[in-house]
């Protein structure tokens, strides 16, 4: 007769499920403290990818006024961060009225570490934004990590998980929401970068401290899992 299955098999695919986010989490912070590193010690080829890049877009900036309205109006209004924040703020109360506590905590963990984490990084490197002697828009503070890319990916990412837990992948809702996400997260990246307020190398930096953030907490939290996010008790003997 085989063995019934050991208590910590019966919960193997929430392990495993933890595992692959820790794994995710170590790849996408290893790569973030890397370009960070790249930053910080001015790297010349990556600087130089920067510049060139950065350049040729600002030129075409310059040129198609009516192109660089709409990307202000997309950097400064639908992908915010404060509009970001709003989305995740009404996530969060919609699952506390439907008493999915422990969704609603990895929300609030995952948006303010993100924040926190994002400013750390500013503070650190310090790094100075492009200048322009015909600059088509402005912004403040330190540019690496952007904001803006950080915050976006990290509210795409986390509500778009939350609805992959609840409709089937291959539903019409999801792969709207999919492309909507897509088209976000990428589209607000290439907005910081055209509008000429942020190097390539500070969206992806804030591309992939999101994604370190989103799947630390969530082997934190364990949002697949039902219930409040209370512990797990031993069952009384």
């Amino acid at each position: 007769m085989h063995a019934p299955p050991a208590p910590s098999d019966v919960r193997d695919p929430d392990r495993a499920l933890r595992t692959a986010c820790l794994s995710q989490c170590a790849a996408a912070s290893a790569a973030f403290l890397l370009l960070l590193g790249l930053v910080a010690a001015r790297w010349g080829p990556l600087l130089a990818a920067d510049r060139a890049l950065t350049v040729e877009l600002h030129a075409v900036a310059v040129r198609h006024s009516g192109w660089t309205r709409l990307n202000r109006v997309l950097t400064d209004w639908v992908w915010d961060p404060l509009t970001m924040r709003l989305l995740l703020l009404a996530a969060v109360v919609w699952l506390l009225v439907r008493r999915e506590n422990r969704q609603a905590l990895w929300l609030v963990l995952a948006g303010t570490l993100g924040w926190v984490l994002q400013q750390a990084a500013k503070a650190l490197v310090g790094r100075e934004r492009p200048r322009w002697p015909d600059p088509v828009d402005s912004a403040a503070f330190a540019a690496f990590p952007s904001g803006h890319a950080t915050t976006a990916a990290l509210v795409c990412g986390a509500l778009l998980w939350l609805l992959l837990l609840r409709v089937p992948a291959r539903s019409p809702w999801c792969v709207a929401a999919c492309a909507v996400a897509f088209v976000s997260v990428v589209g607000v990246g290439f907005t910081r970068v055209y509008l000429g307020v942020h190097w390539p190398s500070d969206v992806l930096g804030g591309w992939l401290l999101a994604a370190a953030v989103l799947t630390g907490t969530a082997a934190l939290c364990e949002p697949w899992r039902t219930g409040a996010a209370e512990p797990d008790r031993p069952p009384s003997s």
